[in-house]
């Protein structure tokens, strides 16, 4: 990582000038912290949950012939390039499905910089997927044509219009439009940036969407678990939080391919004019015949891997203006001896904050969560990856995974740590599994050793080594660096200010038609002049204290 020769007078003077700012609108920031653990209890008027919407909802119902482009959704590729997918074709579900030949329809996407005139056109590749399951009463799919083109030669703060589809069978679709984001620099950032995570499509999600799309954001960062297509068909559109209870019978854990059919449909009037970056969570894994996981996630959408050195779609990275967004997979080998974090340590070596002075990282379980739910799950990722990660100075983390709403003051390895990461846990898109509502630390809902168990890795559960929870499983109140937590569905938003300040917005679904209102908001603060160190080469993670 190469460090800017900060004036640290100046960085100084602009700290301090942007906190009068900031009080004058009565808004905190992470520098009044560490703060006092606050809850905000589950609003016993609302509903914890909401049934799936109905293969026939209008949003989710196909509306194009045969061959027209649907699903259409834009990816980041650099800051002069887009990825733009979409999809052809009639998708097949059935005990007999045929595949269809992805070379049937071109992938080809015409743009320019003016409605109607497209002066640049770019070819891209297509392929499909199966998911088989050789298991009597389940139906195997194998989807319709997913195209991927990547247009490049862009200018940054620009809007283009494009079509995409197949211009000899006159199958290309309507006119959209897009506008790239600023080039990268410490003076530019994104408009503003949604983050949502375990969306599914329920009544609730529509609501979350909805909200999004009212905010207006620039891009989207999707923290996993996106359609839910797992927990659909065998569920009966109304959920069941742990599946082996429900199924203890099942030979397999079916997915209702489908509901990403509908899920792309849903979210195509944002994602074709926003782009959308993604990260896989555990309803994606989706296991099938012969062992095969992730089709659907692998097949559907298209991450800038190869151009950040990753050649995976389950880890990358990206530069958004200002900000450098590092992408983790959870749910395949973070171990420091694998091909993870080899890159992640080569990736964090080469990103400039001259350039890009923020670092965001993103994967789907939180490493800090209070509530019962999936609680010291991920243990044995953070143990590989924390030390690394505080070593080159994350800024902010987004997590997913745990249905409802929690910010960290600034910790590391559990320890209150005015340089540590601010971790954010929003996984309350809205999905079949209802919002979590127990705590920890609530009396009675201490999870037990053997509970909580991850979908891959290893299990590292242990008691406290020190602090007020020492020798304990569980806290008997809210930890200290839980500083808010509130169980209720909805979605965040990140505006970057400065290469210092950055204002952070959790939005409560039940606040949707309310004028300003929002359920947490803070400034998330740097201060490179106080944490900024030369990295030392790190061949591996060191040995960390029990939690």
């Amino acid at each position: 990582m190469e460090i800017c020769k900060f004036c640290t007078p100046l960085v100084v003077l602009l700290i301090i000038a942007e906190m009068v700012a900031c009080k004058h609108h009565n808004i905190p920031t992470t520098l009044d912290g560490p703060f006092k653990p606050k809850t905000r209890a589950f609003d016993p008027s609302l509903r914890r949950g909401s049934d799936d919407l109905p293969m026939d909802d209008p949003r989710l119902k196909k509306n194009v012939t045969s061959n027209f482009p649907e699903q259409i959704a834009l990816a980041i590729s650099s800051p002069t390039a887009m990825w733009v997918s979409w999809i052809t074709g009639d998708a097949q579900i059935g005990v007999n499905v045929t595949p269809v030949d992805p070379s049937s329809v071109a992938s080809e996407v015409w743009y320019g910089k003016k409605s109607g005139k497209y002066s640049m056109k770019r070819i891209g590749i297509s392929t499909i997927y199966n998911q088989n399951y050789p298991f009597q009463g389940l139906l195997n799919y194998t989807s319709g044509i997913i195209h991927h083109v990547r247009i490049d030669d862009l200018e940054p703060g620009t809007k283009y219009y494009y079509k995409c589809g197949d211009s000899f069978l006159k199958a290309m679709s309507e006119e959209h439009v897009f506008e790239t984001l600023l080039v990268p620099g410490p003076n530019n950032y994104p408009r503003r940036i949604a983050v949502i995570g375990d969306l599914g499509l329920t009544l609730n999600s529509t609501t979350t969407i909805d909200h999004v799309i009212q905010n207006d954001p620039s891009m989207i960062l999707f923290v996993g678990d996106l359609s839910y297509a797992n927990q659909y068909l065998t569920t009966g559109g109304k959920g069941a939080p742990c599946f082996s209870c429900a199924f203890p019978d099942a030979p397999i854990r079916e997915t209702y391919q489908p509901r990403w059919d509908g899920w792309g449909r849903f979210m195509e009037p944002l994602t074709s004019r926003v782009p959308m970056m993604v990260i896989e969570g555990n309803h994606e894994i989706e296991p099938q015949a012969e062992g095969r996981t992730f089709q659907s996630y692998l097949t559907r959408f298209a991450v800038p891997s190869s151009e950040s050195g990753s050649n995976s779609n389950f880890f990358y990275s990206f530069d958004a203006g200002g900000i450098h967004f590092i992408m983790l997979g959870a749910y395949v080998d973070y171990n420091t001896t694998g091909a993870q974090f080899s890159w992640l340590k080569k990736d964090l070596k080469q990103f400039n904050r001259c350039v890009t002075p923020w670092l965001v990282a993103v994967w789907h379980p939180p490493w800090y969560n209070s509530y019962s739910s999936h609680y010291q799950e991920f243990e044995c990722m953070r143990l590989e990856m924390e030390a690394i990660l505080y070593e080159y100075k994350v800024d902010i983390v987004f997590s997913g995974h745990v249905h409802a709403y929690e910010r960290m003051n600034r910790v590391y390895n559990y320890t209150l740590d005015p340089c540590g990461p601010v971790y954010i846990t929003v996984g309350d898109g809205g999905n079949i599994e209802k919002v979590d509502v127990e705590h920890a630390d609530d009396p009675g809902n201490c999870p037990s050793p053997g509970d909580n168990k991850p979908e891959f890795g290893g299990v590292c559960h242990m008691n406290f080594s020190s602090g007020p929870a020492e020798g304990k499983f569980c806290w008997d109140r809210q930890p200290d660096w839980s500083a808010y937590r509130e169980s209720s569905f909805g979605h965040g938003s990140l505006e970057v200010m400065n290469s210092t300040f950055a204002l952070w917005t959790w939005h409560r679904n039940q606040d949707v038609y309310k004028e300003d209102s929002h359920g947490d908001q803070i400034y998330i603060v740097r201060q490179p002049h106080i944490c900024l160190k030369t990295p030392q080469a790190i061949d591996a993670a060191p040995e960390l204290g029990a939690p």
